[in-house]
């Protein structure tokens, strides 16, 4: 399939996705997302694909959904189309681990398109923010939602309320962010990121990835129940004896993702 909206490109184990909307500052239109819905499932079903890069342009990750595709838009029609659900959400029900390399805005549904992602990866110029009240409305891909659980309800509120943005630093600091790279190195970090992923052991690195992500959805002691089962798990996998086998050996492990 030939995309319009996005570029792929697939650089050894990681799989990358470039939003390519220039002149509209990517923002997130109804065809855009189903080409990244397409390009998703293509690098999930992809065994030789062991993690995911999305990323934007040096100006904006996402500056938020197109405006223009919903500005007239009824209640019947949002509803009965179930509007901003279907491929919105598919960033996030990605088994393999996604790394987000933001530069620039990321506003609105950019901002939660990053939130979906495992890891988010920031230069100095990205803008994090929920703006969505400046014109009338609230955040509908889980800005709401997201934002609070990643940093906390006092900054999520004043974000989701005054439309304010939130810099590097301060989102690195509040836990948004996990690193800041300089601009020049954020995509070939991104993916260096990506390929030390996609170097682990496959299935060992979903369960990881379930477990730490199950942590929002439950109880403590359901989560490390959860954890507890899934660690049991492991040793039914060669690559847990691989792995182990090569510490006690002192070498590195041969993982065959199975």
């Amino acid at each position: 399939m030939s995309y319009e909206h996005i570029i792929t490109e697939i650089r050894g184990p990681v799989g990358l996705i470039k939003f390519n909307r220039p002149k509209a500052l990517n923002a997130l239109c109804e065809s855009l997302i189903k080409e990244l819905d397409h390009a998703l499932n293509g690098y999930e079903d992809n065994n030789a694909i062991g993690a995911i890069v999305i990323t934007g342009s040096k100006e904006a990750f996402a500056a938020g959904a197109d405006i223009k595709e919903m500005y007239d838009k009824t209640y019947m029609d949002v509803y009965l189309s179930n509007f901003i659900t279907e491929g919105w959400e598919r960033v996030s029900t990605c088994r393999k681990p996604v790394v987000a390399a933001v530069a620039g805005y990321a506003l609105g549904g950019g901002c939660e398109i990053a939130m979906m992602c495992d890891i988010i990866l920031a230069d100095e110029t990205a803008k994090f923010g929920q703006p969505e009240i400046t014109i009338g409305a609230i955040p509908g891909a889980g800005g709401t939602q997201r934002l609070v659980r990643t940093i906390g309800k006092a900054k999520a509120m004043e974000m989701c309320l005054t439309g304010r943005m939130m810099d590097a630093e301060e989102a690195e600091y509040a836990g948004l962010v996990s690193r800041i790279v300089p601009a020049d190195q954020l995509l070939d970090d991104a993916i260096k990121t990506a390929k030390k992923i996609a170097s682990m052991s496959r299935p060992i690195s979903m369960m990881a990835k379930e477990a730490v992500n199950r942590a929002y959805e439950t109880t403590l002691s359901e989560g490390l129940l959860f954890e507890r089962r899934a660690f049991h798990s492991l040793f039914a996998t060669d690559d847990q004896k691989e792995g182990m086998k090569a510490f006690v050996e002192k070498r590195k492990p041969k993982f065959t993702n199975c």
